[in-house]
């Protein structure tokens, strides 16, 4: 039996340490606590890949980067793989969106060279009815509301993130703390969410699949007004990096090339504030997020609506000398996950905590039994409902984490220049357990750390002899993994003489 409705929320760039459910020594997330208590946490969730449409495609696809291959933003998604909306709406549903998905159009399928799609990278998943689309060049439903609003807008939507000139204190301040041209009450999150529950109100009879999909706390680094001196720079911990940029850098070239790319502010005290600024999104985003929630339980709709809501990827905070999001570092692929079941066998698992390695490409398979539909043949996640339903965790559920990382530059090949790589040398696979990292280079290079001692991961020990052997365990996980996950579209099936056409899939995928 399934229940009626789901509501599938994303929140772009959220890293899964920054909850305060999650312990965390500074930020408060009082309604992700709250959804924590009605649901389910799963504390050690990874994102397979980075950046925002990578992960987005593993997420509404359920699959690997390895397998869809759509490895970089802007890069086709292929057109022959299923995703949740349209498994949604072929059980019966109308799947709509509110934001984005972030997702290129595979050409192929596109007859009009002047094709508006083939010139907008962050476009819309097939299978989900747009009700407001917003992307970075597509700001307009948000920009109309604000002028009915009576805000002043700028010539450029992007100038709203500009600081407000001459902002008291500002002088006294890193360049990230002055705030936005908007208050909070019209920022983009306020007026999604108010999207959100004014559609709410329309829905009374036929269940629903709603995504909602919010694109902060991502960057820009600024905050509206109230939110944008809400945490102290001084607090928090010291940054998860060695005290020598340089030193560090130095254990991979990819490392140099990035903080040449998206380093963070030399500053100590620069970068303390662009984090206390980026907490300060996450307050924001936090608050409307109760505000839905609110609107969600009032509305009658909460007792039968599956909740998830989690994130497409982390980022660095300056940790490692980075922001933004990419390469092995924990910090852009360690992202939430909380599932809230309105049914009552999933009573006995409220307010619990998973400690199972869980990974981005299991949130399709959920929705999908959720629905009360097969998953498809070709994904690679495995549904979450024993974790849900208190049932006993499947013996071979995985034991570590994995992610992949596409660096190509197939524009400008500015990467590929720089460290004397092949388009197809641009990438690396990371093996991650409670222990140890490996990380392999499609170069040949890798880096192996150990965990237990090395927690912020400083320490290449990839040629130290005393490492080898758990060095080539990790080595085998990779390799393991990467064959049970070959495509698998066809290979259950079989054309035989006697009996035809046979097809057999292994339930335990």
């Amino acid at each position: 039996m399934t229940a009626a409705n789901v509501l599938y929320i994303t929140v772009d760039q959220w890293r899964g340490d920054c909850l305060s459910v999650a312990g965390h020594a500074v930020v408060q997330t009082p309604n992700l606590d709250r959804l924590a208590r009605g649901g389910v946490r799963f504390a050690n969730h990874w994102s397979v890949t980075a950046p925002c449409g990578p992960s987005r495609a593993s997420l509404h696809t359920g699959l690997y980067p390895m397998s869809h291959r759509s490895v970089g933003n802007g890069t086709p998604l292929d057109d022959r793989f299923s995703n949740i909306a349209r498994e949604a709406r072929a059980a019966g549903y109308d799947p709509v969106l509110f934001g984005y998905t972030d997702t290129s159009v595979d050409p192929r399928t596109v007859t009009d060279a002047e094709d508006p799609r083939l010139r907008d990278y962050e476009g819309l998943l097939p299978g989900f009815t747009p009700k407001v689309l917003l992307t970075g060049r597509n700001q307009a439903p948000w920009t109309q509301w604000l002028a009915a609003q009576g805000v002043e807008l700028p010539a450029k939507p992007s100038d709203l993130y500009r600081p407000i000139d001459g902002y008291p204190g500002a002088d006294e301040h890193g360049p990230s703390w002055a705030p936005t041209r908007f208050r909070a009450e019209h920022s983009e999150t306020a007026f999604l969410t108010g999207e959100v529950m004014a559609w709410l109100d329309q829905q009374d009879q036929e269940p629903w699949f709603a995504h909602v999909s919010y694109i902060r706390p991502h960057p820009p680094y600024r905050a509206p007004e109230g939110y944008h001196d809400l945490y102290d720079p001084a607090d928090g911990d010291a940054f998860r990096r060695a005290s020598d940029r340089d030193a560090e850098t130095a254990v991979h070239a990819l490392h140099a090339g990035m903080v040449r790319l998206v380093g963070s502010p030399d500053s100590e005290a620069d970068a303390r504030q662009l984090r206390a600024t980026y907490w300060g999104n996450m307050a924001e985003v936090d608050h409307q997020l109760g505000v839905l929630l609110d609107h969600l339980e009032t509305s009658g709709h909460g007792a039968d609506t599956l909740i998830v809501l989690t994130s497409d990827h982390g980022d660095q905070m300056g940790d490692h000398w980075l922001v933004e999001k990419l390469g092995w570092w924990d910090e852009s692929y360690h992202v939430p996950l909380i599932v809230v079941d309105p049914r009552p066998e999933a009573e006995a698992t409220r307010n619990t905590v998973v400690e199972s390695f869980t990974e981005s490409v299991d949130i399709m398979p959920t929705l999908c039994e959720w629905l009360g539909i097969p998953i498809p043949v070709a994904v690679d996640g495995r549904a979450l409902q024993p974790f849900l339903h208190g049932a006993d965790v499947p013996l071979d559920w995985r034991t570590e984490a994995h992610w992949q990382w596409d660096f190509r530059d197939p524009v400008n090949h500015a990467i590929e220049d720089v460290l004397g790589l092949t388009m197809e040398q641009c990438c690396l696979d990371v093996v991650r357990t409670a222990t140890h990292k490996f990380v392999n280079f499609g170069d040949g290079s890798r880096l192996f750390f150990d965990l237990s001692e090395d927690p912020d991961q400083l320490t290449d020990r990839s040629t130290d002899p005393a490492a080898a052997p758990d060095m080539i365990d990790a080595m085998g996980r990779l390799l393991t993994w990467r064959q049970r996950h070959d495509d698998r579209t066809l290979t259950g099936t079989r054309i035989t003489y006697k009996r035809g056409l046979v097809t057999r899939q292994d339930p335990r995928r």
